[in-house]
């Protein structure tokens, strides 16, 4: 899949590059972390029609502001998510970026798929 118009390649390259710095696999330990919780992965879902506050989020389930912003920070920690103020308000939306990565790791390992990597 060629998002943003750019070639599949420069993504490989891209995943190539981090795969050869050690902090990748600890930002893949992060993300598969922040992707065990069900919660976090109702909030990525709900992000995914763009971005909004931590109050917009919170509303959408029964449980506290600090609940809430616990699975927020776990999920910037591993870098899924970003964040930007606005006036008093903060605005979360998805890092499309990392869920790429994710993706070209995972395509690996479907039939047919490259063994070197």
């Amino acid at each position: 899949m060629i998002l943003y118009n750019l070639s599949a390649t420069f993504y490989l390259e891209i995943f190539l590059n981090r795969l050869q710095r050690r902090d990748f696999f600890i930002g893949f330990q992060e993300t598969f972390k922040a992707f065990s919780d069900p919660i976090r992965r109702d909030i990525l879902i709900l992000l995914k029609d763009g971005k909004k506050s931590a109050g917009e989020i919170g509303s959408k389930f029964d449980m506290t502001g600090a609940s809430i912003s616990y699975h927020l920070s776990i999920l910037k920690k591993a870098d899924l998510i970003s964040e930007s103020k606005y006036k008093n308000f903060i605005y979360y939306q998805l890092n499309i970026s990392v869920f790429e990565e994710v993706m070209i790791w995972i395509s690996q390992f479907k039939e047919g798929g490259k063994e070197d990597v």
